[in-house]
C-alpha cells in the first residue's frame, strides 16, 4: 500500500470517532472535572444544614432556660405570698405565751366568767392562727427532735423512753415548712438508775 493510501485510512478512522490515546485523556479529565463541579455545590448545603441543627439546638436550650426560669420565678411569688406573715406572727407567739400563762393562772376559777371568757379569746387565737398556715409541734412523747425542739433540761422517767420529750414547757410552731419557734422540751432519760445497796463494813 502507498503511503498516500495509509494517510488516506488513517484519515478516515479518525472521521469516524476513534479518538487516538492524547484525546482520550482530555475527554477522561474533562469527565472528571464535570463530577467535581457536580459534588462542589453539596458543601455549602452540608454545612447550611449543620448550621441550622446548631441554631436548632441554642434554640431549644434556650427555651429550656426561659421555662425553668419562669417555674422558678413563679415559686419564689407563691413563697414570698405563702411567708409574708411570718415575722408578724412569730412576734405575736409571745404575746400567746403570755395569754395561756394568765389563762393557767385563772384556772383556778374555771367556773368564773373571766376564764370562760379568756379561753374564748384563746380559741379564737388559735383559729386564727390557724388559717394563717400556722401549726403547733408536737412535742410530749415524740423522740427529740433537734430540728423542731429545744431542750431546756433532761429528767428521769419511768414512763417515757430515753432520748423522748418528757414534758413541754414552751409549745413550738411552724408555719407551713417552715419552723417559726421551736417547742422548748425536757427529754427523758430513762428510769432513773437503782443505788446499789452499801456493803457491809467488816467489824473490827
Amino acid at each position: 500500500m502507498s503511503e498516500a493510501e495509509q494517510n488516506t485510512d488513517n484519515q478516515e478512522v479518525t472521521d469516524q470517532g476513534i479518538v487516538p490515546e492524547e484525546g482520550q485523556g482530555a475527554f477522561d479529565a474533562s469527565e472528571e472535572s464535570a463530577e467535581q463541579e457536580t459534588q462542589e455545590p453539596l458543601e455549602p448545603l452540608a454545612a447550611a444544614q449543620q448550621e441550622a441543627l446548631t441554631w436548632k439546638d441554642v434554640a431549644l436550650r434556650t427555651k429550656a432556660e426561659l421555662e425553668n426560669y419562669r417555674k422558678r420565678m413563679a415559686r419564689e411569688r407563691a413563697d414570698t405570698a405563702r411567708y409574708a406573715n411570718a415575722d408578724l406572727l412569730q412576734s405575736l407567739l409571745p404575746i400567746l405565751d403570755n395569754f395561756e400563762f394568765g389563762l393557767m393562772a385563772a384556772k383556778a376559777e374555771e367556773g368564773s366568767s373571766i376564764y370562760l371568757g379568756m379561753s374564748m379569746v384563746l380559741k379564737q387565737i388559735e383559729d386564727f392562727l390557724s388559717e394563717q398556715g400556722v401549726e403547733t409541734i408536737p412535742a410530749v412523747g415524740q423522740p427529740f427532735d433537734p430540728n423542731v425542739h429545744d431542750a431546756v433540761a433532761q429528767e428521769s422517767s419511768d414512763e417515757v423512753p430515753d432520748g423522748h420529750v418528757v414534758a413541754q414547757v414552751r409549745r413550738g410552731y411552724k408555719l407551713h415548712e417552715r419552723l417559726l419557734r421551736p417547742a422548748g422540751v425536757r427529754v427523758s432519760t430513762g428510769p432513773a438508775l437503782e443505788e446499789s445497796p452499801a456493803a457491809d463494813e467488816p467489824t473490827a
